[in-house]
């Protein structure tokens, strides 16, 4: 069994955001993806509202007919939110204003009395958490103490590894790390970086049950359309778990 596609549609939105328009519509996209075989379908509503806004997630609510992720900070303004439009899933994420993209993963160690009383009461509204964080034992270890219940590795730096011994070192301390949460527990999923050339070994961790992509997918749905893209996505998560199990 392949793991799950999530498709993440916030660039989409950045595009119509750029001239302020009314397209292209992340909703329509959101449909087209789910055609294309997506699992679900992932959105990030940023305090600062630099893509997504409160308007999209509210109508992806009523159309999404898979999964609808939620990714945001863990801020009152958005539990709020969250706790109003109900997705099926809420990611919890780092925010900088400054940064192009999530720079790296949620410091629960740091932060973990804000994150325990943001899973608890998303938790009590029946939404299922995730946590964002580094492939790191001890953030894995105090995410499970704040009861999430699952984590998404940052798979940043291995996308983004020069060479092949630091591509190598990063994936050996992904694969560490979703062992470790699935020992104890935790759903585990990835993301973020990974694109059509560097997913096959990323994907072939059998402990991973879910990634969610955006960029890369949105980046080729200009050359061959959006429900193609995702369906090459689909394919590609599906021939790398044979491939694993065949060796």
């Amino acid at each position: 069994m392949r793991p799950k596609l999530g498709v993440n549609i916030d660039h989409v939105a950045t595009l119509r955001q750029v001239r302020m328009s009314v397209y292209p519509d992340p909703v329509h996209a959101a449909v087209l993806c789910e055609l294309g075989g997506a699992d679900g379908i992932t959105v990030h509503l940023r305090e600062d509202r630099r893509h997504i806004q409160e308007r999209d997630v509210k109508i992806l609510r009523q159309i999404v007919k898979t999964k609808l992720n939620l990714e945001m900070a863990a801020t009152k303004e958005m539990v709020e939110i969250a706790l109003d439009i109900r997705p099926d899933s809420v990611c919890l994420v780092p925010e900088k204003r400054a940064e192009l993209t999530t720079e790296g993963g949620l410091n629960v160690v740091e932060s973990q009395e804000v994150v325990r009383d943001v899973v608890k009461a998303l938790k009590n509204a029946g939404i299922e958490v995730s946590i964002f964080i580094d492939p790191d034992l001890d953030q894995i270890s105090m995410a499970k103490r704040c009861d999430t219940d699952a984590i998404e590795l940052h798979t940043g730096k291995y996308c983004d590894a020069p060479d092949k011994k630091h591509r190598e070192y990063e994936l050996s301390r992904l694969i560490d790390a979703a062992k470790a949460a699935s020992k104890m527990g935790l759903k585990v999923n990835a993301g973020h970086g990974l694109n059509y050339q560097n997913i096959f070994d990323v994907a072939s961790i059998e402990e991973i049950e879910e990634f969610n992509i955006g960029h890369s997918i949105v980046a080729r749905s200009i050359y061959v359309g959006l429900e193609r893209a995702v369906r090459e996505m689909v394919e590609l998560l599906r021939f790398s778990r044979q491939s694993r199990a065949n060796r």
